[in-house]
């Protein structure tokens, strides 16, 4: 099977999502001066960025995307699931024409596979990206719970334009 190129740009924003979440995540692991990550206590500010908009502090997210489904319990479901989908996303990548559907596609892709990493690694997802003190957004999240945010409304979007570039 030849993968056309507009597949690899997919596989692309899917490896530079990955590489910025992981490099992320090492980062701000490395801020305390603890010799293990399970020294760090769950709710640990890391920093007060811009008071109170933006913190960094650390969860152990043991669900999916901003805590849903947590407990622990689905840690391997939640890995398989996530594996499964990015190979479905990945074959959709090699039948897709559209930039907007690919870059879509790629950014969902790399941000299951950025949370797998954690779940395979730490037993849980790593997030630290925290805007509870807006009153509005209570979750803290990742690189990764963000790229396949903006993913899905991007496919969503891309939806809309090609249903009604097809109806014209």
């Amino acid at each position: 099977m030849k993968i056309p190129r507009i597949a690899f740009a997919a596989y692309g924003f899917a490896l530079l999502i990955i590489v910025l979440d992981q490099l992320t995540k090492a980062w701000i692991l490395s801020l305390p001066d603890v010799a293990s990550i399970k020294q760090i206590p769950v709710g640990y500010v890391f920093a007060e960025v811009f008071p109170p908009v933006l913190r960094f502090t650390f969860v152990q997210n043991t669900g999916v995307s901003f805590g849903l489904f947590g407990g622990g319990e689905a840690r391997w479901g939640l890995t398989i699931f996530s594996v499964l989908v990015s190979g479905a996303l990945a074959w959709w990548a090699t039948r897709a024409d559209r930039r907007l559907l690919i870059t879509a596609i790629g950014l969902v892709i790399g941000g299951a596979l950025g949370n797998v990493i954690d779940r395979v690694r730490f037993g849980y997802v790593v997030d630290f990206i925290d805007v509870s003190g807006t009153g509005v957004f209570p979750w803290v999240f990742n690189v990764a719970d963000s790229a396949i945010t903006i993913g899905v409304v991007l496919l969503i979007i891309d939806s809309f334009l090609s249903d009604r570039a097809s109806k014209a």
